[in-house]
């Protein structure tokens, strides 16, 4: 898995930094890309990527506000141009099933495929086999929300070794013995796969949040996760104006990172009064509290769990 950052930039675009929008790519494993808000001009950003839009499953918006939204007319319309048939869920906040039927419904878009629209509430808001995700509810003035993603623990790597070394030839055997099941072999040995299977592997948990300011639902949506994506829209010595705006700083973002023992900070939705080197600044600035902090820039791909 890995996060792409496709808009990085607070409120406004400025030359450094496109709005929000950040793509979770798991082609590995789910052949699927979620989307996480979507600011104007997401799909120009998208040209720049490697994501591609067919292969979008899911989208979640955090709230309301035009930064995150703006551009979800524009990519809805262009996954169809680009061949994307399946049908595809947007997550968010009441409204949002208004916003995007009457965007399309007055432009006149017909789109290929169906969308599916889930107005959710604080808690469970998808679970299949491989991951399961919640929200909560932030602090904005709007509502916002965060996003908890956890994959599921995954059955251990067959010890093909120790098989070798039991006697076992590679084969259709292999696949019945890493299902778990017990098998009579040609020799009429009877072995169980049980017992040939490594420990589960852990699955990664990603935070991403919205625009907030410091609130006690954070702690627990950002517990022990392996990457938390988090917005420092102002410096450390701001915490006032950005409690005002409803914004988060450096400092609060990295304190919550050390607080919630998460394995790694990322930091976006920097104000258009940071350039690229000014930004430099912020990423030192977090990285007093909490040393494994990274700040985004657009188009920056980040590895899960690496």
């Amino acid at each position: 898995m890995e996060l792409v950052f496709l808009g990085t930039g607070a409120g406004v675009p400025s030359r450094g930094r496109n709005v929000t929008s950040i793509a979770l790519s798991m082609l590995n494993e789910r052949n699927a890309i979620w989307l996480f808000d979507c600011g104007e001009a997401t799909q120009h950003q998208v040209l720049r990527s490697h994501i591609k839009l067919s292969k979008l499953e899911k989208i979640f918006i955090t709230h309301m506000h035009g930064d995150h939204i703006f551009g979800l007319p524009g990519l809805l319309s262009s996954r169809s141009f680009q061949g994307g048939d399946s049908d595809l869920t947007i997550y968010g906040p009441t409204g949002i099933a208004e916003y995007v039927e009457t965007s399309l419904r007055l432009s006149g878009t017909r789109l290929t495929y169906k969308i599916n629209f889930e107005e959710i509430e604080p808690g469970v808001i998808f679970e299949d086999k491989m991951f399961i995700v919640t929200a909560d509810d932030l602090d904005h003035g709007v509502r916002s929300f965060g996003y908890r993603i956890v994959e599921k623990d995954k059955q251990g790597a067959l010890n093909a070794e120790k098989l070798k070394a039991d006697g076992v030839e590679a084969g259709p055997v292999f696949q019945k013995l890493k299902n778990g099941e017990i098998v009579t072999l040609a020799d009429g040995r009877v072995i169980d796969g049980k017992n040939y299977i490594g420990e589960p592997q852990k699955g990664k948990i990603i935070s991403i949040f919205g625009d907030t300011r410091e609130t006690v639902s954070e702690l627990e949506l950002a517990l022990n996760a392996d990457i938390l994506v988090h917005e420092a829209t102002f410096e450390g010595d701001k915490a006032k104006m950005a409690g005002e705006y409803m914004h988060s700083t450096t400092l609060q973002a990295a304190n919550l990172a050390k607080a919630a023992n998460v394995k790694q900070l990322i930091l976006t939705h920097i104000s258009s009064r940071y350039d690229r080197e000014a930004s430099k600044e912020l990423l030192i600035e977090a990285k007093t509290v909490f040393e494994n902090t990274e700040i985004a820039y657009d188009l920056a791909v980040f590895q899960v769990g690496e």
